[in-house]
């Protein structure tokens, strides 16, 4: 079969993409003999002007870039077919495969990969935010970054292509909002037709946490915009934790503003405050504190109440009791007074319990922790478990009063609450404390004993 021949010169080789009114394909330039990629937007019943207008920007930037790790721009070309009418832009053949290819390959980043992979495309952003005017990708993510020759410890050359969604300077005054990029990657400016260099390192950002966690960031958990994946990355680095986060802050004021920038704080970390603050509920004797690192609720004694109270009261006259009806001569029976001793070192063990135990719930990037602390000694009060399990968190309500918080790992239940001798106003506190720095949606579950009603 012969292969198809575009403007007498380009013969196509095979198709490498394909979307609604456009496709990639693989062809030889029969000038020069090198392999091309050609990008062709088709005038269908689809066809929208603002893709034209993104598809002539496209090849305009490339024609004005020079940069090694960015596809050249080779030639432009009207489509006039009988069965097809378009345009296409022609540019050099990159060979490697997407970074998205190579984790669904099951390929690994250690953490010296990801970093030098930040620095060079770093390099690529300073050099396309240099331009006048500055050029915006708008679109970083993983199937957008190519990786070819990996040798030794490096991670391989690095490519940014489809330059599809890009912006300059020029083109961001014109009359129309145009929202593009990939959800998840897209920095949230980018969703109001808004884009500048810093929406290209929440991009960077984000695509490197999918990196280091294997997640899309959809997946993973939100607060505030802020993607919550410290808890998938707890192999990382504590500065890189937070350049990453510093890199796909949500409000533009506080996010890093240049590559150049982003490079240097990389290179020399900014210092980590992991200084604990310590949380209190007015009226309360819980002590919470927390970090970026760990959060941990201490719960006091509970005191001794009035049944332990009854209960060692009752102990004298219920061994007396016991004991006068079988005292002969003067003997007691031996099984009497053990039982009589076991009565009274449960009781001693309920007032240690009650006077002195403290429970310490904890969590931190690599688990979840409940224990038991009595003068000096300390045992497991439910069984670790790895934060990464972590599903939910959940409020138990009994006919309308908050009674506990449970959170769920794995299949383990942890639970905070009346047992514990926390009131309802605690309870609230402590739940708004803990969903703020897991990042977790809260359920509430509402159970009515008496009709056996749970919603």
């Amino acid at each position: 079969m012969t292969a198809k021949v575009l403007a007498e010169r380009y013969e196509v080789q095979r198709q490498l993409g394909k979307q609604t009114g456009r496709q990639t394909l693989l062809a030889r330039d029969l000038q020069t003999q090198k392999l091309v990629v050609i990008k062709q937007l088709f005038l269908g019943s689809d066809f929208e002007w603002q893709d034209l207008k993104l598809f002539e920007r496209e090849a305009e930037t490339l024609k004005a870039l020079s940069h090694p790790a960015i596809p050249r721009y080779l030639d432009y070309l009207e489509i006039d077919e009988p069965n097809s009418k378009g345009f296409a832009l022609v540019q050099t053949y990159v060979k490697g495969k997407t970074l998205e290819e190579h984790l669904k390959a099951g390929r690994t980043f250690s953490e010296t990969e990801v970093k030098e992979l930040a620095k060079s495309l770093l390099a690529i952003l300073n050099y396309l935010h240099k331009q006048n005017p500055p050029v915006i990708h708008r679109d970083i993510k993983p199937s957008n970054i190519l990786l070819h020759s990996r040798s030794g410890n490096t991670v391989g050359q690095i490519y940014l292509v489809d330059f599809g969604s890009v912006q300059n300077q020029a083109a961001k005054f014109g009359g129309t909002i145009t929202v593009v990029g990939t959800y998840g990657y897209m920095a949230p400016e980018q969703f109001g037709g808004r884009s500048v260099p810093a929406s290209d390192l929440y991009g960077l950002g984000a695509t490197l946490i999918y990196l280091v966690t294997g997640l899309h960031p959809t997946e993973m958990s939100q607060q505030d915009l802020k993607i919550k994946f410290a808890d998938r990355a707890s192999h990382l680095n504590p500065n890189l934790i937070d350049w990453l986060e510093w890199m796909t802050e949500p409000s533009l004021s506080k996010r890093l503003s240049s590559a150049k920038e982003a490079g240097r704080v990389l290179k020399n970390p900014r210092p980590i405050d992991k200084t604990p603050m310590s949380v209190q509920q007015q009226g309360s004797d819980i002590k919470l504190t927390k970090t970026s690192e760990f959060i941990e609720i201490i719960i006091p004694p509970q005191g001794v109440g009035f049944g332990l109270i009854a209960l060692f009261a009752g102990w004298i006259p219920a061994n007396l009791a016991l004991l006068l009806p079988f005292i002969d001569n003067g003997a007691v029976y031996p099984v009497l007074n053990i039982i009589s001793i076991i009565w009274l070192v449960t009781v001693v063990v309920m007032f240690l319990f009650a006077l002195f135990r403290k429970l310490h719930f904890r969590i931190d990037r690599q688990q979840i922790s409940y224990t038991s602390h009595l003068l000096g000694f300390r045992w497991n009060h439910s069984k670790p478990a790895s934060r990464q399990d972590i599903r939910q968190l959940e409020i138990e309500q009994i006919r309308y009063k908050v009674s506990e918080i449970t959170i769920e790992v794995g299949n383990q239940k942890y639970g905070l609450g009346g047992n514990q001798g926390l009131t309802e106003s605690e309870i609230e506190w402590l739940s708004t404390e803990l969903i703020q720095w897991l990042g977790l949606k809260i359920k509430r579950t509402l159970t009515d004993p008496k009709q056996n009603i749970s919603i």
